[in-house]
């Protein structure tokens, strides 16, 4: 029993170090996200003021002058799926396939976020317990640098693990909610058009 709690012990104290690569990693990306994300949150502001008055009046008589009044702008996934979706204004099949293409880029524009979410505390956690057991031996011994050095590293991997987890959430969450009405919007165009095609 001694020896198998010996390899346990090796083999957490071996996960240290490359626990905490991971989390100078996620928190890297999650300081890219923020960046990305709040030039996504102007353009998304332009755009969702811009199409609520398009779609405010839009019915299957003029859904053909939508395209005259987009703008030019190359940033907005939105935008690029009404496009297409004009393009293919004669084909139901290629609508609906077009909706599931603007589901597949939306899911993985939030798996970044998704990530962060859900590995910072887990990551967090590791880099908490790993440096437990050589501060409590520390501690038993009186090695008090040995102890707070280690709880140090504890207390450091937690923070970082949980600012990283609580960008990625709230990253998740608003761009879920900008999606959400994109897909709504994107859904009363295709029917709009297949109206359209019908009559």
């Amino acid at each position: 029993m001694h020896y198998i709690s010996d390899i346990l012990y090796w083999i957490s104290t071996g996960l240290l170090v490359p626990v905490i690569v991971l989390l100078i990693v996620i928190f890297g990306r999650a300081l890219l996200i923020i960046g990305s994300f709040f030039g996504q949150y102007i353009s998304v502001r332009k755009t969702e003021s811009l199409l609520k008055q398009q779609f405010d009046s839009l019915d299957k008589d003029n859904v053909m002058a939508l395209a005259d009044g987009l703008p030019k702008r190359k940033d907005s996934l939105v935008l690029a799926f009404i496009r297409k979706m004009l393009e293919h204004k004669d084909s139901e099949a290629h609508l609906q396939k077009i909706l599931s293409d603007f589901e597949i880029a939306a899911a993985s524009d939030l798996a970044a976020s998704k990530t962060l979410a859900k590995m910072g505390p887990m990551l967090g956690l590791m880099g908490t317990l790993i440096p437990m057991g050589p501060a409590l031996v520390g501690l038993s011994s009186g090695d008090i640098a040995s102890m707070a050095y280690n709880m140090q590293v504890a207390f450091a991997t937690t923070v970082v693990g949980l600012f990283s987890a609580a960008i990625g959430f709230i990253t998740e969450q608003v761009k879920k909610r900008w999606y959400q009405q994109d897909r709504v919007n994107l859904q009363f165009l295709a029917d709009l058009l297949t109206s359209t095609i019908k009559n």
